[in-house]
């Protein structure tokens, strides 16, 4: 029997190696109080080996700590790696809950075909996040949109220089846990059009979520914090024309027909899981979703001439951010007739994952998964 057959057939057991001085409850309580996003980390962490020779094993929850590298490991060298991000989320009956992770241990698989790394199997994937949870339970916040940011990713660790794909691979889940992403309401941000830097091109890694893929992108977004603006907007890379995506969200459209427009997938463009479940819900709140390119000129043409009534963003750490205004070429643009204030259909897209999210509301589709 193939060692993918076992995987299927047997998910990987997470053996747990507690932590000998895990932070105290009071300085847990002092982190939770206030945690910010990605500053603090809890006490465990989910690891993996897979090997060429082996496939995948040595499976464990052991202590948070540093990982030792050897500095010809193939990662340092070539970039071969793709991580994953989501949330788990206190209900109001203390247990907790993830959303969709089904759909992200899908594009985690796509990532790491795409960078030539072998592919984890769903129910391991699954596996993980529960086994760590599990073991840091006490570090999932409550109350508010707090939540606990899970950060599954894998890395080529083989210590090799051969530009070949790795015969040794570290997969890992770490855990932070994160405030609330708008203490006052979520407000519109401001876009720089990118008009010299592209994220991604045809045949390249942009479907892919990758580390690569957001260093290319950080330049930009310098440049957009030099210019006032909170965010960059990508065009394509072939005739500078068509919006793609934002440095780390995607872009959505609410037309005064009723349309709800996203620019297709390409290729070139990162599926997002929030992308998809706005896509899904779209319908129970009256609007006709429709995935299209979108030019850039016809965007602002649309939103000048109150068309596009609405214009916002969509990710995991935001869920959905509205959004205000371009800087092109020095001249500040709306990117929507409502353009100060979050809208309606944005306010409602918002709320209705949210509270399929936090367990106010029920999950019609299954898309939430019980961690504990």
């Amino acid at each position: 029997m193939s060692a993918d057959s076992l995987q299927a057939a047997a998910p990987l057991a997470f053996e747990r190696q507690p932590h000998p001085s895990p932070v105290s409850d009071a300085d847990r309580a002092a982190v939770l109080a206030d945690p910010g996003f990605g500053k603090h980390f809890t006490d465990h962490m989910a690891h993996a080996v897979w090997t060429a020779a082996g496939g995948w094993g040595q499976a464990r929850v052991e202590p948070y700590g540093p990982l030792l590298l050897d500095p010809s490991a193939a990662v340092l060298h070539y970039a071969q790696e793709v991580f994953e991000g989501m949330k788990a989320y206190r209900w109001a009956d203390g247990s907790v809950w993830t959303f969709r992770p089904q759909a992200n241990a899908a594009r985690f698989a796509r990532s790491a075909r795409r960078l030539a790394l072998p592919e984890l199997p769903e129910a391991d994937f699954l596996a993980s996040l529960e086994a760590l949870v599990s073991a840091d339970e006490a570090w999932v916040p409550t109350g508010g949109e707090t939540s606990l940011y899970l950060r599954p990713f894998m890395f080529a660790s083989e210590a090799f220089l051969g530009v070949r794909p790795a015969a040794t691979v570290d997969y890992l889940v770490i855990a932070s846990p994160a405030g609330s992403y708008f203490t006052s309401g979520p407000r519109p941000v401001k876009l720089l059009v990118s008009r010299t830097y592209t994220r991604a091109a045809a045949g390249g890694t942009g479907a892919a979520k990758c580390g690569g893929n957001y260093a290319a992108s950080l330049l930009a977004q310098q440049e957009a914090y030099a210019a006032g603006c909170d965010q960059v907007v990508f065009l394509d890379a072939a005739e500078q024309r068509w919006v793609e995506e934002l440095g780390g969200m995607n872009v959505f459209l609410v037309t005064a027909d009723g349309r709800l427009l996203t620019p297709e997938l390409t290729g070139s463009i990162l599926e997002g899981v929030t992308r998809d479940s706005i896509l899904e819900i779209a319908r129970d709140l009256g609007l006709q979703p429709v995935e299209q390119r979108i030019a850039l000129d016809d965007w602002l043409a649309m939103a000048a001439g109150g068309e596009v009534t609405e214009a916002f963003a969509c990710g995991t750490a935001a869920v959905v951010t509205p959004i205000g205004s371009f800087v092109d070429g020095g001249d500040t643009k709306p990117a929507a007739a409502e353009a100060d204030v979050a809208g309606k259909v944005t306010e409602a897209v918002r709320s209705t994952l949210l509270d399929v999210q936090y367990g106010r509301a029920e999950d019609r589709r299954g898309w939430m998964h019980r961690l504990v």
